[in-house]
């Protein structure tokens, strides 16, 4: 069965957005980002909610900038045909290999989990990370923590009043002090 996944950069407060809605410290260096490179290879489908789709469009014309380096070349052709499910009460239409959901979470990940099909469901977003969370969805946490403190904002982990044990699966500190931590859910 296809696991379900909730990866994310995250500072070491907890939060993928500051209070101020920016996430500027989270741009990754380039080890960093041939690592999402890695990951993103292992995914089959994408479930994004709105904000993180809309901050993920950048990636639908990247392509066409010819200052694009190598490495976000590389991103673009594995992020752009990548099937994806938005979830979203106020989108009408979306691009590329993107869908709107054409139900709730739950039956979103139980059809996709029946499905033949390779690769991870992952879920990006804070909000509807936090609803899969809830329902007890979500297989493995990731975490690309980031050495900075921003105070407040969007957490990285739903603030739920239910507790989950997890194992780690992988830890890996890089160069530039960044730290990765991989987290399945204890069953």
């Amino acid at each position: 069965m296809r696991s379900v996944t909730y990866s994310m950069s995250v500072s070491l407060d907890g939060y993928i957005v500051g209070p101020d809605g920016r996430f500027d410290w989270t741009a990754p260096d380039e080890e960093v980002f041939r690592f999402w490179i890695d990951e993103i290879r292992e995914v089959g489908v994408h479930l994004l909610g709105r904000r993180l789709y809309e901050t993920m469009l950048y990636w639908e014309t990247a392509d066409q900038d010819p200052t694009l380096d190598d490495a976000k070349r590389e991103w673009t052709s594995l992020w752009n045909p990548l099937p994806k499910v938005v979830f979203s009460t106020t989108l009408s239409a979306v691009q590329g290999h993107a869908r709107l959901a054409s139900g709730g979470l739950a039956e979103e990940i139980e059809r996709l989990r029946a499905e033949p099909g390779e690769g991870d469901i992952a879920i990006g977003g804070a909000t509807l990370a936090a609803e899969a969370a809830a329902l007890g969805l979500i297989d493995e946490y990731r975490a690309m923590v980031y050495p900075v403190l921003v105070g407040g904002g969007i957490p990285f982990f739903p603030q739920r009043e239910r507790r989950v044990d997890l194992e780690l699966v992988e830890t890996r500190t890089f160069s530039s002090r960044f730290v990765y931590l991989r987290y399945r859910v204890a069953r």
